[in-house]
Formats: C-alpha cells, sequence, structure tokens
C-alpha cells in the first residue's frame, strides 16, 4: 500500500509539473496582450494622443532644466541609472539567485525566476521593436541611449527583477522587516523610472508602459505558480508571504519528487 501511494504521488506529481511548464510557458507568451493598461497605454502613443504627449513633453523639459542646472545631481542619477539600476545589474542578481535555489534544489521555483526574467527582457524587446518610438530629442542632452524609447528597458527590468527577488526571498525575511523590503523594491522601481525620464532618455509613458508590462509578466507567470501549487495540493499563498513559503525549510524540495 505505502509502495502504491508513493508511485501515485510521483505521477501526480509529474502531471502537475507538466502542467506547471505549460502554463509557465504560455503566461509569458501572452503576457505582452494580457495587460489591460499596458494596451490601453499602447493605443495612446500609438496613436499621438495629444493629452498624453503634452505630459511627456513637459515632464521631459522640466527635469531636463533640472539636470542641467545641477550638475552633481545629474551625476547622482547617472550613477544610478547605469550601475544601481541599470538592467545587467538587475539581472545578475536575478540569475545568482536562480543559481541558488537550484543548488537549494527548488527547481520550479528556479524555473520560474528566469522565465520571468527572460520572458520579460525578450517580450519588452519585441515590443520596441514593433512600436518604434524614438527617445526625446532634447538640446544640450546630458545622457544618451541606444535603441528604441517605448517601453522603458529600465522600468520594466527594474519591475521584473524586484519582484522576483520579493516574491522568493520574503519567507526568509522576518516578519518585521518585510515592510523594509517592499520599501526598497518600490522606491527602486520608482527611482529607475524617475532617472530616465530626468536624463532626458525616455518619455514619461515609456516608463508607465515599462512598470505595467513588467507587472503583467510577473502576475501572469505567478499565476502559472500558484495554479502548479494547487495541483499538487499545497495551499494558496498571500503575496506578502512570497510564492514558496516552504523556502525556509532545510530543503525545500526534496519531498517534490
Amino acid at each position: 500500500m505505502p509502495v502504491r501511494t508513493t508511485a501515485r504521488r510521483l505521477r501526480d506529481h509529474r502531471r502537475a509539473d507538466r502542467r506547471f511548464g505549460a502554463r509557465l510557458l504560455g503566461a509569458a507568451a501572452v503576457a505582452a496582450v494580457a495587460a489591460v493598461p499596458f494596451a490601453l497605454l499602447l493605443v495612446l502613443v500609438e496613436g499621438q494622443w495629444q493629452p498624453l504627449r503634452r505630459l511627456d513633453a513637459s515632464a521631459a523639459l522640466r527635469l531636463h532644466r533640472t539636470a542641467l542646472d545641477h550638475a552633481a545631481w545629474t551625476s547622482t542619477l547617472r550613477f544610478l541609472s547605469d550601475w544601481v539600476w541599470d538592467p545587467t545589474t538587475m539581472r545578475t542578481l536575478v540569475a545568482l539567485l536562480t543559481a541558488w535555489l537550484l543548488w537549494r534544489r527548488a527547481w520550479r521555483l528556479a524555473s520560474w525566476a528566469a522565465v520571468t526574467a527572460v520572458a520579460g527582457g525578450l517580450i519588452g524587446l519585441l515590443v520596441k521593436t514593433v512600436v518604434e518610438r524614438t527617445r526625446p530629442s532634447l538640446e544640450d542632452p546630458v545622457a544618451q541611449a541606444p535603441g528604441f524609447s517605448f517601453p522603458s528597458g529600465h522600468a520594466m527590468t527594474a519591475t521584473t527583477s524586484c519582484a522576483v527577488l520579493l516574491l522568493v526571498l520574503l519567507p526568509m525575511v522576518p516578519r518585521a522587516w518585510r515592510p523594509v523590503c517592499w520599501g526598497v523594491a518600490v522606491l527602486s522601481v520608482v527611482g529607475v523610472g524617475f532617472t530616465r525620464v530626468a536624463l532626458g532618455v525616455h518619455w514619461f509613458s515609456d516608463v508607465v508602459g515599462g512598470w505595467l508590462l513588467g507587472a503583467a509578466v510577473v502576475a501572469l507567470t505567478g499565476w502559472a505558480f500558484e495554479a502548479w501549487r494547487t495541483d499538487v495540493g499545497r495551499r494558496r499563498t498571500e503575496v506578502g508571504e512570497g510564492l514558496e513559503p516552504e523556502l525556509t525549510g532545510a530543503e525545500p524540495e526534496r519531498q517534490d519528487v
């Protein structure tokens, strides 16, 4: 009887894993069109809606004047944008986290982190290529950036990366410190968006688009992970406790062969 029960559990877990993989890839594929707010913003950008254009131009010009008048402030923004919140930095953190999860044998959580990060990058690049929006052209620019403008890759990468780091690591953070972690994540996401507009390399709507699209990717891949948890009989989790509360155990995935 125990042998049959173990075999049945193995089959159930394998079926759940297959469904999880399909859901994860499917969620990533439709993430770009699943976010209604992002789709609406995309329509407004593509249609060159005048109120949005005026807002973009006003924010760009005001922040550009401040950047020209305060050299030290501008240098700080460059440092934050090009080093602290640079997409390469954020993706490296997620890659290290994924490697650590693999070392912990948290296979499914590692796959979720990797797929979320990679899907976010590819979807952002695809939308940039399709929309082909030019970056702001300002007199006496204080910074330069290659490629198209919408959505902001910095803003999108910060959104997906901070979400991955939070949702994976929260179970190991004492509850009293979790609001601090959320605060750092929100500050990073908002801060990188501000630096991109203040440096004159993105429109305000580019940044909002990056935030919305990044949030859509995380929401959909997170849904896929929660669906897998339900399939294997685990309880649903709250956002405030992370995706895998069991990660605090010594061997979080050993029992899920």
